[in-house]
């Protein structure tokens, strides 16, 4: 547990990929595999559940630290970051005698025996104060998760035992672990020639052995992780067909800004059109479909590109798989599909959300599969031939299989042709333009080094909004308020006075009326600023203490983290979607917001209203 926790700061102290790759290699070249199977699943991306509640670690680190709630939330606020205020608020522990069950005269020896009691019978083993048995990752995890099932009560005994056995860096990694937060700077990729880099192998085969690696419905274990470090490429190597694992997924590059409305720019970066593919880019599930004969029976299998095992969220593409034949796997979208048309993510991200896949969702919510490439057919590894052999077996395929979906080819002669038709993406409920170089094989990962694929995504949508609520960012920028709330109008303002007359309300702590409140004379409903969407992204670190220097001087309120400020600014807001939802006051969400840039020009009376948002819902 120490170990990692040092290779956790070493990681979050550098931004160098040397340094990153150097940490890595040293801490597996000396870490048990145990451990390391662990260290690897966390490092790749696996995410740890919670274990236990958020309000629970933090009044147990009040208890601890012996402060009131008001202090403790000063310094969360001041920290940014709940694992690291807890890991510095509660004091280490000094060192206790060794036995820790002999009986004393004084009240603290008779506590100790009762809490080292109700260690041993929440969890059958006792964590001693003073470190002298350190433990490893895996035995960590076991504790951590046994977590999961208890009462709070039991929860609170042992939190309290592991904390004193920990110093400041274990305890902000253990906080991690148990609150389903943990996070580090490191992308898979990288993860990925760490370790094949420690185990002498190349990189594309640790990629190929790594995949399935995070699936959560499976614990790491010593076994997988010696298995993906082997010097025989028979045991789960490349190539290795003898299980239903999909290949690791090619990933796009964007296409630079500069790029994206210069056609003169694009003909110089890319070369002729007629030596690209081009594709719809559509807005679903990235996944691989796999069907293998394993051990004499068909089996299919359904993987996203996070890694996650799907097949049985997906039971009529299970179903439809079926009559693949055996040793295939298809590239592309689960999207759903009603009425031969395909419909838009929002549909998808519902039946999504559901536990239980009854009758009434599996129809209100049918699902196909577009698919755009085959990486495999007949068990024969196809993923080195270039883009248009692949492209001509799928259609090959697929033509005997009508119930799948093939994603179209946009027809083009020049770069003019298809900027034309990437205008009429948002009206066909696509994202864009998908650009294949037609000799480009499958890589791994987004690489340049196999081919080369592109997105030519369309401009996102934007309205001009006020900034209304603010809290403080997390990590570098815990200091600073990065974190915006955002309100249109909920009508457009008959002048800049009237604005203002709501602007002072808002000032003086006075209540907006309901949305749907009777109409005055004038037979408008009475104005106010109605909340709608929230973003952190977007703008430079010198923006953002820009506006942090004007939601200081401008705080109405505080809710804990969060301030409500007068209204003064005016941002230009993008996003990639927008749809209907009853859970908002507004009565709209937006998808993927981001701040596009601070409209210092506009005056706030002229900010957007939820009618210029309902004209972009209905387009």
């Amino acid at each position: 547990m120490q170990q990692f926790a040092k290779l956790y700061t070493q990681l979050d102290a550098t931004t160098s990929t040397n340094d990153k790759l150097a940490a890595m290699q040293a801490y597996f070249a000396v870490t048990p595999p145990q451990d390391a199977a662990w260290a690897l699943y966390f490092l790749a991306g696996g995410k740890p559940r919670q274990a236990v509640r958020t309000t629970q670690l933090k009044l147990l680190a009040r208890e601890a630290a012996g402060i009131e709630e008001w202090l403790f939330d000063e310094c969360y606020q001041a920290v940014g970051d709940l694992a690291e205020t807890i890991a510095y608020v509660v004091p280490n522990a000094p060192p206790q005698p060794a036995d820790m069950s002999a009986g004393g005269d004084n009240a603290s020896d008779d506590n100790a025996s009762c809490e080292k009691a109700s260690c041993e019978k929440a969890s059958g083993d006792y964590i001693r104060a003073d470190n002298a048995s350190p433990l490893g990752l895996a035995q960590w995890m076991q504790r951590l998760s046994a977590l999961r099932g208890m009462d709070e009560l039991a929860q609170a005994v042992l939190v309290r035992s592991y904390w004193r056995a920990l110093d400041a860096q274990g305890r902000f990694l253990m906080v991690k672990l148990i609150g389903g937060g943990f996070r580090v700077g490191v992308s898979k990729l990288l993860v990925t020639r760490a370790l094949a880099a420690h185990a002498g192998l190349d990189a594309k085969v640790m990629a190929q052995r790594l995949m399935g690696y995070l699936d959560a419905k499976q614990a790491p274990t010593a076994a997988k992780y010696i298995a993906a470090c082997a010097e025989d490429t028979s045991v789960a190597g490349h190539n290795d067909t003898k299980n239903t694992l999909p290949y690791p997924f090619f990933l796009a590059h964007a296409l630079p800004p500069e790029h994206t409305t210069s056609l003169p720019a694009l003909q110089e970066r890319l070369g002729d059109a007629a030596q690209w593919q081009a594709e719809w880019k559509y807005d679903g599930i990235r996944a691989q479909i796999v069907k293998r004969t394993i051990d004499t029976t068909s089996q299919v299998a359904i993987w996203s590109r996070g890694e996650e095992l799907m097949t049985e969220r997906f039971p009529e593409l299970e179903a439809m798989a079926q009559s693949l034949p055996d040793g295939t796997v298809l590239d592309g979208e689960i999207l759903v599909v009603k009425d031969g048309q395909v419909a838009s993510f929002n549909l998808l991200q519902q039946r999504i959300g559901r536990k239980t896949l009854t009758k009434k969702v599996l129809a209100d919510a049918p699902v196909g599969f577009m698919a755009y490439d085959l990486l495999e057919l007949d068990g024969q590894d196809l993923r080195s031939q270039p883009q248009h052999a692949r492209r001509a077996a799928l259609a090959q395929l697929l033509a005997a299989h009508s119930q799948w979906l093939m994603s179209p080819v946009v027809l083009s002669t020049s770069w003019a042709d298809l900027a034309a038709a990437r205008v009429q993406s948002r009206a066909r409920g696509v994202e864009g333009l998908m650009l294949k170089r037609l000799d480009a094989a499958y890589g791994v990962g987004r690489t340049k080094a196999d081919g080369l694929w592109l997105k030519w995504k369309i401009d996102p949508l934007s309205v001009d909004c006020v900034l209304i609520y603010a809290q403080a960012g997390h990590g570098r920028r815990a200091s600073v308020y990065t974190d915006y709330t955002f309100a249109v109008w909920n009508r457009t303002p008959r002048d800049a006075a009237e604005a203002q007359t709501v602007l002072n309300a808002i000032a003086a702590r006075v209540p907006a009326p309901p949305l749907n409140a009777p109409t005055g004379d004038s037979g408008a409903a009475p104005l106010q600023l109605v909340a709608f969407a929230k973003a952190y992204s977007g703008l430079t670190d010198e923006e953002f203490k820009t506006v942090d220097a004007v939601i200081r001087k401008t705080t109405l309120e505080k809710f804990g983290p969060v301030r409500s400020v007068k209204p003064s600014l005016v941002f230009e807001l993008g996003f990639e979607g927008i749809n209907t939802s009853p859970r908002h006051k507004s009565g709209i969400a937006v998808r993927f917001p981001r701040m596009l840039r601070i409209r210092f020009d506009k005056p706030l009376h002229e900010a957007n209203t939820l009618e210029d948002l309902k004209v972009l819902l209905n387009r």
